[in-house]
């Protein structure tokens, strides 16, 4: 297993839709095995194959509950079904959200309270999750990543304004940049 280098706004890969996994193998398997090993040395909750520059429709999840238990797993070729969203203000804590592609960084974005994931898994066994609350959050948001969007392209003002701040001010938004979990020190 390896830590990947997990690649930051502004490379093509983060902003276009990937592509369905067609190939269940031992390649697969091993991406797989990399990116747990990747989002748990991020530390993350989930991440998506285009954030490790692989454009296919697969991610990774690892998320324990305040019950303590572990919600962990991959979604390869997922299909979301999300229920309407809340309306009202947003709760900056409760509803902040990060991204290991933006990172370091954290803005509230409203998202919907429950949703079903339908996806496979390794084996292309066909599997669904009923999730709400925080794992719901997390399966949408990694699931953004394979259409092309980041959290932060779905911030509302004022936080976009100062999401596009912070990219400027790192000097990202271009192709090409990437961190190394471990070895890369971001502030948090």
């Amino acid at each position: 297993m390896a830590v990947l280098p997990i690649r930051i706004t502004g490379d093509p890969v983060l902003h276009a839709p990937a592509a369905p996994v067609t190939e269940f193998d031992d390649a697969l398997r091993t991406l797989v095995d990399d990116m747990f090993e990747t989002m748990d040395a991020a530390p993350g909750v989930g991440l998506a194959g285009p954030q490790v520059g692989v454009p296919l429709r697969l991610f990774v999840f690892g998320w324990t509950d305040d019950d303590d238990v572990l919600h962990r797993g991959v979604a390869v070729n997922p299909v979301l079904w999300i229920s309407p969203t809340g309306i009202g203000e947003l709760d900056e804590d409760a509803e902040a959200e990060g991204c290991l592609s933006f990172p370091g960084e954290r803005f509230p974005l409203r998202r919907a309270e429950s949703v079903i994931l339908e996806a496979v898994d390794l084996d292309g066994t066909p599997f669904e999750i009923r999730a709400d609350g925080w794992l719901a959050r997390i399966f949408q948001h990694e699931f953004d990543h394979l259409d092309g969007v980041l959290y932060v392209d779905r911030l509302s003002h004022p936080f976009a304004k100062a999401a596009k701040k912070v990219q400027k001010k790192n000097s990202w938004g271009v192709p090409g940049l990437s961190w190394l979990p471990g070895r890369d020190h971001l502030d948090d």
